[in-house]
């Protein structure tokens, strides 16, 4: 079976994103500001040789994640570039209830009962699959047990409110953690 991961960002009190504009909270946030040092950067561009399967929401497809990573792909030069290749190349699939047909290449719709579609992913041949989207989405994958580990980039930076993605008590086992110069904490979790 293809084990689920989720990737995301997040603040020291457990906030993917504040509910009301607090500035830029991110120590990067997709754009060429990007002043994560080498070794994380390294860490992220490595992320999908293990997967082969994006999963997102439908409001982080509209968002523009799709697009952008497919522009950046087409610059080699461009620090984000093994990421956004690795992105571009795997199969896409965006949950959505109301989009009716895909806008963007190698990626397909998934309209089903999430369980079900995420373990109709999990049980077809192939590499992991890597999950991200925003709180809702993210926060139902976690509540029907469908994520096998949590990457959770903590970044140095308390939000005081937002929206959070555990809703309630959740044992996890401890894989990895590191910190890295620029102030982000890579804790890496899997599912007990």
């Amino acid at each position: 079976m293809r084990k689920l991961t989720l990737q995301v960002q997040i603040s020291i009190d457990g906030y993917i994103a504040p509910t009301k504009n607090t500035g830029h909270w991110l120590v990067w946030g997709w754009g060429p500001e990007w002043t994560w040092d080498e070794a994380l950067r390294t860490r992220f561009n490595n992320l999908h040789t293990s997967i082969d399967t994006v999963l997102l929401s439908k409001n982080m497809a509209e968002e523009g994640f799709i697009n952008h990573w497919a522009t950046v792909s087409s610059n080699p030069d461009d620090p984000q570039y093994p990421f956004a290749k690795s992105i571009t190349d795997a199969a896409k699939v965006v949950f959505t209830k109301t989009i009716k047909k895909s806008a963007w290449p190698n990626t397909t719709l998934a309209k089903g009962d999430l369980a079900t579609e995420v373990n109709k992913l999990k049980n077809t041949p192939g590499k992991d699959l890597i999950v991200y989207g925003g709180a809702s989405f993210v926060s139902a994958l976690i509540q029907a047990n469908l994520i096998d580990e949590f990457l959770l980039f903590v970044n140095p930076v308390t939000l005081g409110e937002g929206l959070p993605i555990f809703h309630e008590r959740r044992d996890l086992r401890l894989v990895s953690s590191q910190g890295y110069a620029c102030g982000v904490t890579v804790m890496h979790y899997a599912a007990k």
